[in-house]
């Protein structure tokens, strides 16, 4: 399969499942409130842009611009 803007939206919540546990864990908090804070960042939308690639990331790297982002 190749990932176009027409099918990315397959890929995103698994991606997103997967920066949310990572936060979740790291962060003490519930699966849900992580993955509220995923789809409320600035990396999100970055995500859904297919143009962007960062759906080519692994959840660390991905969990890693989050919490950079965060911090600027």
């Amino acid at each position: 399969m190749t990932v176009n803007a027409d099918n990315l939206y397959l890929l995103l919540p698994g991606i997103v499942n997967g920066i949310a546990r990572l936060y979740a864990a790291e962060h003490s908090c519930t699966q849900i409130e992580a993955l509220r804070i995923v789809y409320a960042s600035d990396l999100y939308p970055q995500l859904a842009d297919e143009s962007t690639k960062l759906w080519h990331l692994g959840a660390v790297a991905l969990y890693e611009t989050l919490q950079s982002q965060k911090t600027n």
